[in-house]
């Protein structure tokens, strides 16, 4: 059995089209001493990603930095996602361009944007499981280093005004298909959907652009899976 287990969560932003940056890799973490460590993949959209954050800031990024603290330091991350992407376009991108190798972590936070683009949710439930299932195999067929996070509510954003109980009440229905999914597959499910909401009273917890949230919420999110995973160190 690998050393590392971790289960990070579904999510995806509500930005639309918005380009973002590249689906690449974020090497913040000793990307030069990386041999031997245990090897890191994180797959989403624009809260992977970072949008309107600096690449420390990067939720995959702060866990990687959290997990050396603990000492148990991982390789930087290696992350495959970008802003607006449903599960959809991210199944389409890891067959197009597949990560190599094996990793001892797999994340997964996607999910928001079929939301926010009105997406049919038996057809979240599709296309999730079946990135469910590449990300253990990604994992080492091992579903005790898989990822999932719940999908934050991007309605306590700017674009959420006016309409955020009919954006929480569908960000709930598509978050309890996940966690269906994930308990089938028996990987961990990390509920940080509450703790999004607090941005709501809380502007520090949002990102300049106002429409995704900031580093201090994404070491909130990280807060929550090291208590899940620290035990299993």
């Amino acid at each position: 059995m690998k050393l590392y287990h971790i289960a990070v969560l579904l999510c995806m932003l509500a930005c639309g089209g918005s380009p973002g940056p590249s689906p690449s890799t974020s090497n913040v973490p000793d990307p030069a001493d990386d041999n031997g460590k245990p090897h890191y993949l994180a797959l989403g959209d624009s809260y992977t990603i970072g949008q309107s954050v600096e690449p420390g800031e990067r939720w995959p990024v702060i866990l990687a930095t959290e997990l050396k603290k603990a000492g148990k330091p991982v390789a930087a991350p290696e992350i495959i996602a970008r802003t607006g992407w449903t599960t959809r376009n991210l199944l389409d991108a890891l067959e197009q361009s597949p990560p190599s190798g094996t990793f001892d972590l797999v994340s997964l936070l996607i999910g928001v944007n079929n939301q926010y683009q009105g997406r049919n949710m038996e057809e979240y439930r599709v296309e999730f499981r079946q990135l469910l299932v590449k990300s253990i195999a990604y994992a080492g067929d091992d579903a005790g280093n898989g990822c999932v996070r719940s999908i934050p509510d991007g309605g306590v954003t700017a674009m959420g005004e006016g309409n955020r109980d009919q954006i929480a009440a569908e960000i709930d229905r598509f978050n309890a298909i996940a966690k269906d999914e994930c308990d089938k597959q028996k990987v961990i499910f990390i509920d940080i959907t509450g703790i999004s909401r607090t941005a709501l009273n809380n502007p520090s917890m949002i990102a300049r652009d106002q429409l995704h949230f900031s580093g201090k919420m994404y070491q909130l999110w990280v807060n929550e899976a090291l208590l899940r995973v620290k035990q299993l160190f």
